[in-house]
């Protein structure tokens, strides 16, 4: 897959259709989409609309990017414990991705990682 750029409403219908669409790319960035997908969903608000960007970058890796509207909701990286039942989405962005972050504008944020090849 070199590109793909899908805009979607965050609802939980949604993640595994875009799971079906990246199959051909693994199951690591197919993980890494449906936790960026269920954060905007839990924290932002279900039926968010948000853009998607999967594509190839020049040094090899998977860059996944997703958009949504409310700049002010930022993610934050928790130490979930065994009988926490969430918290564990960003935890595991980490672990799969090469790196990830978050850039802000006035209107909107993009969480992101990369994804070795």
């Amino acid at each position: 897959m070199n590109e793909l750029t899908v805009e979607l409403l965050a609802v939980p219908k949604a993640v595994p259709e875009v799971r079906h669409a990246l199959r051909d790319g693994g199951p690591d960035l197919q993980l890494c989409v449906s936790e960026l997908l269920a954060n905007v969903i839990t924290h932002v608000g279900e039926g968010t609309p948000v853009t998607l960007h999967v594509r190839a970058t020049a040094d090899g890796r998977t860059r996944v990017e997703v958009t949504d509207p409310d700049p002010r909701v930022w993610p934050v990286l928790r130490d979930a414990t065994g009988e926490d039942e969430t918290g564990r989405g960003l935890a595991l962005l980490e672990a799969l991705s090469v790196r990830w972050g978050v850039e802000q504008a006035a209107d909107r944020k993009t969480v992101w990682c990369e994804l070795s090849g």
